[in-house]
C-alpha cells in the first residue's frame, strides 16, 4: 500500500542575495511561504520543480518541500523550513530585521 501525498511548496534560494523563496502559480519567487503554490499532484510537482530548476539566472538550490493548506495560505510541516522562512539565525538582517521594526 503506498502513502498518501504528502502537499508540497518548491523553494529555492535567490540566486543574489541568497534569500530563501518560493514558486508562486503565476511562475514568480516570493519571500513569503504563504504565497507560495501549494502543489497537491506529485506529477505536477516534479513539472513545477523541473521548471524551477530550469530558472537557474535566477535562484540556486531548488526542492519540494512538505506543506500543508492553512488560513492564510501554504504552512511548512518540518521543523527545517519553519526555520527557513525566518531568515538568517546569525544576526538580525533581511525578516528579521524588517519585523524588529
Amino acid at each position: 500500500m503506498s502513502r498518501p501525498y504528502i502537499p508540497k511548496v518548491v523553494t529555492a534560494n535567490a540566486l543574489l542575495e541568497g534569500d530563501v523563496v518560493y514558486l508562486t502559480a503565476d511562475d514568480r519567487w516570493t519571500r513569503h511561504h504563504h504565497e507560495a503554490e501549494l502543489i497537491e499532484d506529485e506529477a505536477h510537482a516534479q513539472l513545477r520543480l523541473l521548471h524551477a530548476a530550469a530558472r537557474r539566472a535566477e535562484v540556486v538550490g531548488p526542492y519540494l518541500a512538505d506543506a500543508k493548506a492553512g488560513p492564510d495560505g501554504p504552512e511548512p510541516i518540518h521543523f527545517r523550513e519553519v526555520f527557513r522562512t525566518r531568515g538568517p539565525s546569525n544576526y538580525r538582517h533581511g525578516k528579521q530585521e524588517a519585523a524588529a521594526l
